[in-house]
């Protein structure tokens, strides 16, 4: 009994002894993550279209999870990068599925996408599935054609930013909270007070300033509507697929295999394979298998997280719909 005991013991010793020692090793536990590799997922030929998701939420957050990921901005540059040094690469598909996300993620995406095109040259098509609203409508500007699902919604083109009042449920718990500060306007936004009509007005003077970016993005690439129209059209409501497609705001109603097709037409090309970038988490065996998969929440049918939204109750200005 005794010597069984002395063994427990050293398990728990030896560790603490060989880190004290000064023989300390970057040891993981954890699989790290590794290289991309491409998967085929349909089609034959030499060519190749890369079908790249933009999925959930738009956000530098990482994933959460025992394994490491790459956040959304750094996944796409990387598959961007890849799809650029392979000659075989005719094409982007970007496949979108989005309620949209926060400002400047979502137009770090879009410049990269079009840093894209103009380096390589290539075509870049974007297929919306359930969502394609603000943020990942922004996203869209930089494609050379936007296809829709018959279902998709589109459009809640605007800025939003919520702001959380807590000071009435502090003064139930009998907790205050008080800033020292060097401006009158340094805690504006704290969730520890409401706003002040002049604290109200910056944050509204800011997010009217990004809603005219999001409008410039607009007309500098739907040529085909005017300043007046996309401002008329970009009150913040979404669109039907069709709604989107009569006002102007998409150029096709189809199926994904529709938007493969209208790739490849883009591309100049009569056949090619449409390949998926991923670091083998699960199968990827169709052109509707997904990179990454989201571990489901209650607010997962929208992609959002609400952590994200909420976290230290600071507030954001984000390219969402929210319904």
């Amino acid at each position: 009994m005794k010597f069984k005991n002395r063994r427990i013991h050293w398990v728990f010793i030896l560790p603490v002894l060989f880190l004290l020692s000064g023989c300390i090793y970057n040891i993981s536990l954890l699989p790290k993550v590794g290289p991309l590799r491409e998967t085929v997922v349909s089609g034959k030929g030499i060519n190749k279209i890369a079908l790249i998701d933009i999925s959930g939420f738009i956000s530098k957050e990482k994933p959460s999870g025992l394994i490491e990921q790459p956040d959304m901005v750094s996944r796409l540059k990387e598959e961007l990068t890849a799809a650029a040094k392979d000659d075989k690469v005719k094409a982007i598909l970007l496949r979108v599925n989005s309620p949209g996300g926060t400002i400047t993620a979502s137009d770090l995406i879009y410049h990269e996408v079009l840093q894209f095109k103009k380096k390589t040259g290539k075509k870049v098509i974007v297929s919306i599935l359930d969502l394609g609203a603000s943020g990942a409508y922004y996203i869209a500007m930089a494609a050379d054609k936007i296809v829709v699902h018959p279902t998709s919604v589109i459009g809640s083109i605007g800025v939003i930013m919520m702001h959380v009042n807590f000071e009435g449920l502090m003064k139930k718990v009998g907790v205050s909270a008080e800033a020292i500060k060097s401006g009158p306007l340094k805690d504006m936004g704290t969730p520890m007070k409401p706003l002040t009509p002049e604290s109200r007005g910056v944050l509204q003077g800011v997010i009217d300033d990004m809603y005219e970016r999001f409008l410039m993005v607009i007309v500098e690439n739907r040529k085909n509507l005017s300043a007046d129209q996309i401002r008329k059209l970009a009150d913040g409501r979404v669109y039907t697929a069709s709604e989107a497609l009569k006002f102007g705001l998409v150029d096709q109603i189809g199926y994904l295999q529709e938007a493969i097709e209208l790739t490849q037409a883009e591309a100049g090309i009569s056949e090619a394979k449409v390949i998926l970038y991923s670091r083998g988490e699960g199968a990827k065996n169709n052109i509707y298998s997904q990179v990454l998969q989201k571990a489901e929440t209650p607010f997962s049918a929208w992609g959002i997280n609400p952590k994200q939204l909420l976290q230290a109750g600071s507030p954001k200005f984000l390219y969402l719909w929210m319904p």
